[in-house]
């Protein structure tokens, strides 16, 4: 029998699918689900509107601290540009910590919840009784990330895009502040080689077990 109150983490390096598969996971369970990384791309668009440096901590501080909502829906959220500033700001322990308490009350959910990002199993939720670290070959991830921003109309080569991606990495698993790791008890998933149905199947089959088991 499957727990009253699921609380999923998913965790995982940029194009790795686990924003996918979260939100699959979610409308599985019939709980909510949350982007974690949407609020550090909010911080970074938010910085860059204002005409600030992604890099300079204080303005970075301050965006986390007055997040805009409304900017969640903004266009320009998903480019790369705006990625490469989410992910500079989200290097900053001040941003991180100004964001904590949303991503906590988030977790509490009374009817459980799903949660998505590079330190949902290790910082925001160690408790939750499934984890999930999802990941893929960089070069994989290149390609899908390219063919997104193709579909989305903002194209780059695919060797702009695979550069990007490694530096991502490296800041996101480099950084002092919570940085990308696989918890001691996620379940690895390697999408490398799946379709999204292949990959999405799986996730669900290794939360279903790992919450009965729970």
């Amino acid at each position: 029998m499957l727990p009253r109150r699921p609380l999923i983490a998913v965790d995982g390096p940029a194009a790795s699918g686990k924003g996918t598969i979260a939100r699959a996971l979610a409308g599985h369970f019939g709980v909510s689900h949350l982007d974690t990384g949407k609020l550090y791309r909010v911080v970074g668009l938010m910085v860059r509107l204002a005409g600030g440096d992604p890099a300079d901590p204080v303005a970075a501080v301050a965006a986390a601290e007055r997040l805009d909502a409304a900017l969640l829906d903004d266009p320009d959220l998903m480019s790369a540009a705006n990625a490469a500033s989410a992910s500079i700001v989200s290097a900053h322990p001040g941003v991180r910590a100004a964001l904590l308490a949303r991503q906590h009350a988030f977790a509490a959910a009374p009817a459980g919840a799903v949660l998505d990002g590079r330190d949902i199993g290790t910082v925001i939720a160690p408790d939750a009784p499934a984890k999930l670290f999802v990941t893929a070959a960089v070069e994989v991830r290149a390609a899908r990330r390219a063919a997104e921003l193709t579909r989305a109309g903002r194209a780059l080569p695919l060797d702009v895009v695979l550069a990007d991606i490694r530096a991502r990495d490296a800041r996101d698993s480099g950084r002092t502040a919570a940085p990308l790791t696989r918890a001691a008890d996620a379940v690895l998933l390697d999408t490398s080689k799946l379709s999204i149905a292949e990959a999405v199947a799986r996730a669900i089959a290794l939360v279903e077990a790992r919450l009965r088991s729970s």
